[in-house]
């Protein structure tokens, strides 16, 4: 089955050559979505083609985060003091690169990430597509410009930090993406992004089933193909950290937050097993977190 080539529209946000070969991968669902996966043979990239019924900002109110939509989301402001202890250990990880400055978290959702960040010095900015959450993390001191990282009107090069956890994947048309993301930075700033790395085992292994192929989602990345989305933006350096970078001590401590009796702690068996898998046999997961270098 070949990509209709209204795939034309796919080719002009191309991030790289625009040198696209487009294809019909295969369908993956998600409760009552049904999600078409297409494949660029060029450069592997993958994406939900047609894109026209994944409305973001209808999709993210506050059902998003109640649990009352098909398609849901944890809201982190249930167990904030467990989350911190991720939040905190990944700050840590950027200050030894970055020790202080402007920090714009993109996909900010409530400002608990952000807040951990100015607590430890920064100068926090978000940008949160979601009316009700941004709303939030304003009311709490958390400066969130409520609208998609495109209509931000952010001073070029004013970022020293800019973070995207399980973000880029949300975000359309990826060219002009790339771009932004690039004006907005400091020179020698850090750009960190976590994403399913789908160079890795996991995904491919796992294909249509893979956990990642979710409504919402409209990129698929692989860090071969994401390095070079960056290198052609001006970016020089990277650090790459399987799975994900921040030890397993933080991922133990935020799992109990969600733990309600005293059996839930064997789930720190698999989570030990899965954290160490993607230590020690490097692809094996497909968990990846990139801190890229302008």
């Amino acid at each position: 089955m070949s990509l209709d080539i209204s795939g034309e529209e796919l080719k002009k946000h191309c991030p790289l050559d625009k040198n696209c070969d487009w294809c019909f991968l295969f369908r993956s669902t998600y409760n009552y979505y049904d999600l078409p996966i297409h494949k660029c043979n060029t450069c592997e990239l993958q994406t939900i083609y047609p894109k026209d019924k994944y409305d973001l900002k209808a999709m993210y109110n506050s059902s998003y985060y109640s649990g009352a939509a098909n398609y849901s989301y944890l809201d982190e402001r249930k167990q904030e003091g467990y989350e911190s202890f991720v939040w905190d250990a990944r700050i840590r990880n950027i200050k030894k690169f970055k020790k202080s400055g402007n920090f714009l978290d993109i996909g900010s959702s409530f400002g608990g990430f952000l807040n951990r960040a100015k607590i430890a010095g920064f100068e926090t900015f978000g940008i949160e597509i979601s009316e009700y959450s941004a709303q939030y993390a304003n009311e709490r001191g958390i400066r969130t410009f409520n609208g998609s990282l495109l209509e931000a009107d952010f001073p070029e090069e004013f970022f020293d930090v800019i973070t995207l956890v399980e973000v880029i994947e949300h975000l359309d048309k990826p060219d002009l993406v790339f771009e932004k993301l690039t004006k907005l930075l400091k020179p020698g700033g850090l750009l960190l992004i976590q994403t399913a790395n789908f160079d890795g085992k996991q995904a491919k292994e796992e294909g249509p089933k893979y956990h990642y192929y979710l409504p919402g989602h409209l990129y698929y990345y692989s860090l071969t193909n994401l390095k070079k989305i960056l290198t052609k933006n001006g970016f020089q350096n990277y650090t790459i950290y399987h799975g994900v970078d921040f030890p397993l001590y933080a991922k133990l401590f935020k799992s109990m937050g969600s733990f309600r009796k005293l059996t839930d702690y064997f789930k720190w068996f698999r989570i030990s097993y899965y954290h160490l898998k993607s230590k020690f046999f490097k692809g094996s997961t497909s968990s990846m977190v990139l801190y890229a270098f302008k």
